[in-house]
Order: structure tokens, then C-alpha cells, then sequence
């Protein structure tokens, strides 16, 4: 005779993205082995591998991972990860004014939220004559970076390069080579390479301020922590 099937509680939320309401639930045993399991192996195309499944299932299949913004999967791995074991967790955080001095912070993860910065545009206006749509990194644009920072910068650059307008000529990133892509950033002025990193600088993503003081120096300062990794704990 077969055990009976435990229920689990819904929740809803709103998409960032989208402002659209969905439903979801705290992940169960068997997806708290995954996670477990991803965390221990610090293979980060497992790690998000293991988050695309989580999120995948804890929203009834609604979610696709991997054609939804990152900022989006993000805030709903914390929503799930808030009913799941708990709200409340504590953060270890620098101090800025001697940025060595190391203060526990208790956050509550029902205060923590995508930040939108104001005047934030996917448009990036290169030229008097052509811009750049952006589009926002997905997990799977994560999940092929590697250890280099600056091969990781020019990786999530070109998976996020949507559209090139020249006048009245439409480039989708579809039909360019990757070749001839890698060939029209790296022709891209120091400027123009300024507004290319100001789009991911400016972009969505999960972030909370906290008021700390240096125990040993007795300053106050404003801390702003960005970013899934630094509310996992």
C-alpha cells in the first residue's frame, strides 16, 4: 500500500520583470539534497544547473529558468529559499572604512528585493547613427563563464547582445557569427566600452542596504550587498 502524499503550502509573488503573479512552494527534501549537493561539488554550471531545476519545480513548472532574467530566477530562489528554512539569516560584512574588519549582520529576507535604478535602458546609443539592444543574462549565460574575470565580462557581453541598429539596418544577434561579434566589441572605444559596462552596472538585480558600525574604530557606515551569493548562508 502506498504512503500518502504530504501537501505543501503556496505562496505568490510577483515576477520583477513582468510585475505577474506567481505561485510557488518551499523546496522539499529531495531538492534540498540538490542544492547540498551543487553547493559541495563548487562547480558553478552545477550550481546553476541544480537552481534552474529548484525553481523549475517549486513554481509548478510556470517558471522556465532559462529563458527568464537572471535577476528574476534570483529573486525567486530567495522567495523559496525564505519559505523554505527560514527568513532570517546573518551575513558577514566588511566594514569599508579600514575594508578588513568583518561584522555579523541579521537580514530579513522578506525586506530583500530588486532594486531598479532609475534611468537604467537596455538601448545603448554607440554612435550618432547605431545603438545596442541589450537583453538581461539568463542562467545559462552564467553557466558558460568560467574562472577568468575578463573572459566572463566579454562572455555575458556578447550572450547579451540582442540587436545592432546601423541607421536603419537591423543586426539580430541570431544571424552574426560570434566571430564577427568578438570582432565588433573589440573595436568598441573606451567610451563606448563605459556604456556597455554601466548597462550590467545598472541592471535589476537583488539588493538591500544595511547600517553597520566598525567595533574597532567606532564608524558608521551604509553598506549596500548585492548579488544571491551574499545572502546564501
Amino acid at each position: 500500500m502506498a504512503l500518502p502524499k504530504l501537501d505543501s503550502p503556496t505562496y505568490e509573488t510577483e515576477l520583477p520583470s513582468t510585475g505577474e503573479t506567481i505561485k510557488y512552494r518551499p523546496f522539499l527534501v529531495k531538492e534540498q539534497k540538490l542544492l547540498l549537493i551543487s553547493q559541495e561539488s563548487k562547480d558553478p554550471k552545477e550550481q546553476m544547473n541544480s537552481m534552474g531545476q529548484i525553481i523549475s519545480a517549486c513554481t509548478f513548472n510556470k517558471i522556465d529558468p532559462y529563458t527568464s532574467p537572471l535577476f528574476d530566477i534570483e529573486y525567486l530562489f530567495l522567495k523559496i529559499r525564505e519559505k523554505s528554512v527560514g527568513a532570517n539569516v546573518t551575513v558577514m560584512v566588511t566594514c569599508p572604512d579600514d575594508n578588513e574588519t568583518k561584522v555579523p549582520v541579521k537580514i530579513d529576507l522578506e525586506k530583500v528585493g530588486v532594486h531598479m535604478t532609475v534611468g537604467h535602458t537596455n538601448e545603448i546609443k554607440l554612435s550618432d547613427n547605431m545603438k545596442m539592444i541589450m537583453k538581461y543574462p539568463l542562467l545559462n549565460d552564467i553557466a558558460k563563464t568560467t574562472n577568468n574575470e575578463a573572459d566572463t565580462v566579454f562572455s555575458i557581453l556578447q550572450q547579451c547582445v540582442h540587436e545592432v541598429h546601423h541607421g536603419e539596418t537591423v543586426y539580430n544577434r541570431v544571424d552574426v557569427s560570434d566571430k564577427d561579434l568578438e570582432e565588433f566589441i573589440d573595436s568598441f572605444s573606451t567610451q563606448q566600452f563605459e556604456m556597455v559596462t554601466n548597462f550590467f552596472e545598472t541592471m535589476p538585480k537583488i539588493r538591500h542596504v544595511v547600517n553597520i558600525t566598525n567595533p574597532k574604530t567606532e564608524v558608521k557606515s551604509e553598506v549596500v550587498i548585492e548579488g544571491l551569493d551574499s545572502f546564501l548562508v
